[in-house]
């Protein structure tokens, strides 16, 4: 699909790179929800309007609702279809796979996609019955290249311990299931914002972006970064949070965007 021109939007969003290149975006979505008790309030269509402002190729969403009894029931307006299809823009496609499942739905990691979806996997990563975790693993066709761009959707623990060996998880799974020559990216909620994931994914050949700081949580003031996207045979070109208009209000989360042309990182 071609890209489209958007007009200036209240997110922020900046125009789209160039055909060749790779403009991903990835953004804890809060289960489309904001607020407590009856302050709670229902923001999966403002969420899918900024989503399609950011007019990225590739967007990697986590705390995706597939469907919700008691939300349902809670707003009028609470959609019919799962998350992911309501999120996706016209000629996006959505994949969706479930995490974690609740007494009255389920959530997890989708991927909306404006390029070919080739294959889909999902896989395991929970460390401990208390926080089920998964990674969503699929592979795209790029336009203008032979080879398929393999990108991972995560959402990693709270609990340090567990994050770590999450993270050894996610690099097993990558040495048996991707090519080492292969365009790879990781993104998600990381829920981490110290040097030492960085460094054990170096080693990995996996790098962020390093020019400035890039906080992302909490939306209102953000303070640290716990979103990230990692890339292996891929070029950062530019990675920055879009804030102003009501994107703060959408989620506890900003997205966070980065622009890629191929080759060696």
């Amino acid at each position: 699909m071609p890209h489209r021109n958007l007009s200036p939007s209240p997110v922020g969003a900046t125009p789209t790179g160039a055909a060749t290149g790779l403009r991903l975006a990835t953004w804890n979505i809060h289960k489309g929800v904001r607020g407590l008790g009856p302050l709670k309030r229902l923001e999966i269509h403002g969420i899918a309007h900024a989503v399609a402002a950011l007019d990225a190729d590739v967007v990697c969403l986590q705390e995706v609702r597939a469907f919700s009894q008691r939300e349902a029931r809670r707003f009028a307006h609470w959609p019919a279809e799962p998350q992911a299809d309501v999120l996706a823009p016209p000629g996006y496609q959505a994949v969706y796979r479930t995490n974690a499942f609740t007494r009255d739905g389920e959530h997890g990691n989708a991927l909306l996609s404006r390029w070919p979806v080739l294959q889909v996997q999902q896989h395991d990563i929970s460390d401990h019955r208390l926080e089920q975790r998964g990674l969503l693993h699929v592979q795209l066709q790029p336009p203008h290249q032979a080879q398929p761009l393999h990108v991972l959707v995560l959402h990693l623990g709270l609990v340090p311990g567990s994050r770590a060996r999450q993270i050894q998880a996610v690099l097993s799974y990558l040495r048996q299931q991707v090519p080492a020559a292969a365009a790879l990216v990781l993104a998600g909620d990381f829920n981490a914002w110290g040097r030492g994931l960085t460094h054990t994914l170096a080693r990995a050949g996996l790098h962020a972006h390093e020019a400035g700081r890039h906080r992302t949580f909490p939306a209102r003031l953000p303070v640290v970064q716990l979103d990230h996207i990692y890339a292996r045979h891929l070029q950062a070109q530019a990675v920055h949070v879009p804030k102003g208009g009501r994107l703060a209000r959408l989620s506890d989360h900003l997205p966070l965007v980065g622009q890629f042309q191929w080759g060696p990182t």
